[in-house]
């Protein structure tokens, strides 16, 4: 399979050196600054959850109430920290005392910095010592029920109801599914806050809530032992709230995430800075906890040309590459998206699609590529729906993808019925099923079209990523480089919530993932002398 296609091995190692310098680049960037759904992530790992009198989550209530005071910049965590010790309270106890204003955290005399990092540590071993139970019990279960043999057949619930959602999702899986994916709520993306319960009122899909995220995976794991596998949940790690949606699903145990660099910024007009300064920590949560991040360039061929902007994909799936490896996700998560996206009505528009594939499958060799399905060129002809997304399964198969995003015949017509759901399982099955292994008896024509495509495409994307790394990623983005759509490093929602550390800043969660996942950090090093280095 690796070499199937003889790809130019010097212009791959190219591609990954400038997209690694490109991240590093912006790595120093991060580096120095947080922002408020950071912080908020930091007290949700310490166990703040609830509301206030309001129905404002607590933890932006205690980030506001820093923010408000000036003393943000040093990390939530220390100001709660502090006063729990003085007071002999839980960090949920001071989040309360902090909502009905009996308590101003700025106004408290300070531990010191050694006590403060004493508990911490206690308080991030307690809260990541959870998230390693529970990525064992996943690993016991699959151990157990067994699970489905890859390409995973990925389907979609989105009726904005939970308990529907359940329902539908149990479904999927009697059906065949491996992941159920539980579409957000249209616009989630853009609120600064984390709903709060279970919600039954989304339009287009289903609030990401902690409660919504309990519920289902509960569900799946009863289906599970029902159809003898482990039935995968899946979740929208992105928008304004990444790194907390991150947290609440190493939490309550979700298996993939779609968790993208550069989506947010390109597709949801979110602020650049925000967007990778919260994708970093949002990654570093997901890899500890084990769980399958999914990349969106597929997205960028709904706004590009498929054949024209083929590079694009394979340069964004460098630099994603490139930023989890810094978070500590290894290969084998890095669910990176390409799409089967070429007008059908093309002449050896299959051949392209192959070729495309099987380049991504060589470059990425350990990567759970996720695979979309056409979407872009769906008509109303379902006859015609249902053959392309049989030709995009059989690319899928004889250039072993990891996660097949169903297509469905009827998606340009409406919200695709259960019954169409069991029809494009069963495509999916019949095809995987009859070409199991044919694509190991197959050899591709040495210097042939597949050969040519696959490494015209190659060059352009380290073309590309040399050009963005002189440039830096800030300017690509604002030159509309990737997707063809221009941002603003200045414009966009979110960047009122950007901060530069201050000094001592102390995050006692991210200096305990780095030392667990291996990153570079001496573990004797205090978070207080790492603050005064940044700055």
């Amino acid at each position: 399979m690796k070499e199937k296609l003889q790809l130019d091995q010097e212009k791959i190692v190219r591609g990954r050196k400038a997209a690694g310098r490109i991240a590093a680049d912006m790595d120093a960037f991060i580096a120095k600054r947080t922002t408020v759904a950071v912080e908020r992530t930091v007290l949700r790992l310490m166990g703040i959850d609830g509301v206030d009198a309001e129905f404002v989550p607590l933890p932006n209530v205690v980030v506001d109430h820093l923010l408000e005071k000036g003393q943000l910049s040093i990390g939530a965590a220390a100001g709660v920290i502090n006063a729990g010790l003085h007071y002999g309270l839980t960090p949920q106890q001071v989040a309360e005392q902090v909502a009905t204003g009996s308590l101003d955290l700025t106004a408290i005399p300070w531990s010191g910095w050694d006590s403060i990092r004493r508990e911490g540590k206690r308080l991030a071993d307690a809260g990541l010592d959870r998230i390693v139970a529970n990525r064992r019990n996943r690993e016991d279960l699959i151990r157990q029920l067994g699970e489905g043999k890859k390409p995973y057949l990925y389907v979609i619930v989105a009726t904005g109801d939970i308990y529907e959602d359940v329902i539908q999702g149990k479904s999927a899986a009697r059906q065949g599914a491996d992941i159920v994916a539980v579409i957000r709520s249209t616009g989630q993306s853009l609120i600064d806050y984390v709903p709060y319960g279970a919600t039954r009122e989304g339009f287009g899909g289903t609030y990401a809530t902690q409660e919504n995220f309990r519920l289902m995976r509960k569900g799946l794991d009863e289906v599970g032992e029902e159809v003898g596998r482990y039935i995968r949940l899946c979740n929208y790690c992105s928008g304004l709230c990444m790194p907390e949606i991150a947290a609440m699903g190493a939490l309550e145990r979700l298996d993939v995430m779609l968790n993208d660099a550069l989506y947010g910024i390109l597709f949801r007009d979110i602020n650049m800075q925000r967007t990778l300064i919260d994708q970093a920590f949002s990654r570093m949560i997901n890899g500890f906890a084990g769980i399958m991040i999914n990349t969106g360039e597929d997205n960028y061929l709904t706004t590009a040309d498929a054949v024209e902007s083929a590079h694009t994909v394979l340069a964004s799936q460098f630099i994603n590459e490139q930023f989890a490896r810094l978070a500590g996700l290894p290969p084998e998560q890095m669910g990176l998206g390409h799409a089967f996206e070429m007008n059908p009505d093309l002449e050896d528009g299959f051949l392209l699609e192959l070729a495309q594939a099987q380049m991504a499958r060589q470059i990425f060799p350990d990567a759970p590529l996720k695979y979309m399905p056409p979407t872009k060129h769906m008509t109303g002809n379902i006859f015609k729906g249902h053959i392309q997304d049989a030709m995009f399964n059989m690319v899928s198969i004889l250039t072993g993808q990891g996660v097949q995003l169903l297509g469905m015949m009827t998606e340009a017509m409406h919200t695709p019925h259960i019954h169409d759901r069991q029809l494009a399982i069963e495509n999916a099955q019949y095809i995987f099923n009859n070409a199991r292994h044919l694509g190991e008896e197959i050899l591709f024509q040495p210097g042939g079209r597949m050969e040519q495509r696959a490494q015209s495409v190659l060059d352009q994307a380290v073309a590309m990523l040399e050009e963005v790394e002189k440039i830096g990623l800030f300017a690509a983005l604002e030159r509309g480089m990737l997707a063809d759509v221009k941002r603003s490093r200045t414009g966009g929602k979110g960047l009122s919530g950007v901060l530069e550390k201050g000094e001592g800043y102390y995050n006692p969660f991210e200096t305990e993932l780095r030392r667990r996942l291996h990153l570079g950090e001496r573990e004797e090093e205090t978070a207080h002398e790492r603050g005064l280095e940044t700055n």
